[in-house]
């Protein structure tokens, strides 16, 4: 009987050491350095942050978009969805990173990936308007994204036309970023809300077939929170992603919070054993993001909220999900 319970005590220790062992250094691949008011916490807060979650690299980016607040409204809004007021296209986001990044000391401003984003990606004009920003800061800019197009009611609410990944002025920026070696973010909804097929699919899948030579990040793995309130869980995503993941060595999937539930985790917090299988069958192609947007409170609560999935894949496997992926896709010259 005691040679029992030492045996159940010494597995117990064995059990908590490999649990000790994931101990996960991240790099969080959606990140936003101010809010849709172009308002931030500032860098001490997000250090502090990442310091406090074991999150060693981060892309940063800017909103593309700015809401505003109409003098129709009497109160000011606190988020995109606050109100009726639209937004509009806001390239000065950008300069909030530059100047955020670049006042930082050499070896912290090398955990940082900026990514640009302060462009309309309906204007056929936004390709050259990259092409500057890249000529006055050579050698800072590590990505395109997150570019906004099919975005739950942000599509509607900001002036001017539809966005699409798929349309003429995009095409123009997917050129400029195979030339540059740049990853393109993208955050694409595979549908609407009231739709229960991939509506939108083709907007996406359309880029990746006809500029392979470009990496694409898909945001949220095409979905989001705000088609979850609707649709809870979408059948299709899975095997839509298998299928797209075989075919297009280019495409890189953005693992952030509205992936996590109903997806990668079931109704007890279990990871799903497909998805399990998915992500091992394509070990180098997904990343975590937290899409934090100018708070940086709640960055350890998003990434360490995947534990439990990275806990249940192969340790090298999780690791390169955690951390290694999101590097591996940034420019190989740097």
């Amino acid at each position: 009987m005691i040679a029992r319970v030492l045996a159940c005590i010494l597995l117990s220790g064995c059990l908590c050491q490999a649990a000790q062992a994931r101990d996960y250094r991240y790099s969080d691949a959606h990140l936003h350095y101010v809010d849709f008011f172009q308002e931030t916490e500032g860098m001490p807060a997000l250090l502090k942050a990442m310091d406090e979650s074991g999150v060693e690299h981060a892309m940063i980016s800017g909103i593309p978009v700015a809401k505003k607040w109409h003098e129709d409204e009497p109160k000011r809004p606190r988020y995109y969805a606050g109100d009726d007021a639209d937004a509009y296209w806001f390239s000065a986001t950008d300069i909030h990173v530059v100047a955020a990044v670049q006042k930082l000391p050499a070896e912290q401003q090398k955990r940082f990936h900026p990514f640009l984003s302060g462009f309309n990606p309906v204007d056929k004009n936004a390709v050259s308007h990259i092409e500057r920003m890249l000529e006055l800061y050579p050698g800072f800019w590590q990505g395109i994204g997150e570019v906004f197009t099919r975005h739950d009611d942000l599509t509607a609410l900001t002036s001017g036309d539809t966005p699409r990944a798929n349309n003429e002025a995009m095409t123009r920026i997917y050129h400029l970023a195979a030339e540059r070696d740049l990853p393109v973010l993208v955050h694409s909804n595979i549908t609407s809300k009231r739709e229960r097929n991939p509506l939108y699919l083709a907007e996406i899948e359309e880029p990746l077939r006809n500029h392979p030579h470009t990496r694409f990040i898909w945001a949220h793995a095409g979905t989001s929170m705000e088609i979850h309130r609707h649709q809870t869980q979408m059948d299709f995503i899975l095997p839509t992603l298998a299928r797209m993941l075989e075919a297009y060595p280019n495409l890189y999937i953005d693992l952030s919070w509205s992936v996590l539930k109903p997806y990668l985790l079931d109704e007890q917090g279990q990871p799903r054993k497909a998805w399990l299988a998915l992500v091992e069958r394509f070990p180098d192609r997904f990343m975590l993001g937290s899409d934090v947007v100018g708070k940086f409170g709640s960055v350890g609560e998003q990434m360490h909220g995947f534990e439990p999935f990275l806990d249940a894949l192969p340790e090298a496997v999780a690791r390169k999900v955690a951390r290694d992926n999101f590097l591996a896709v940034l420019p190989r010259l740097r």
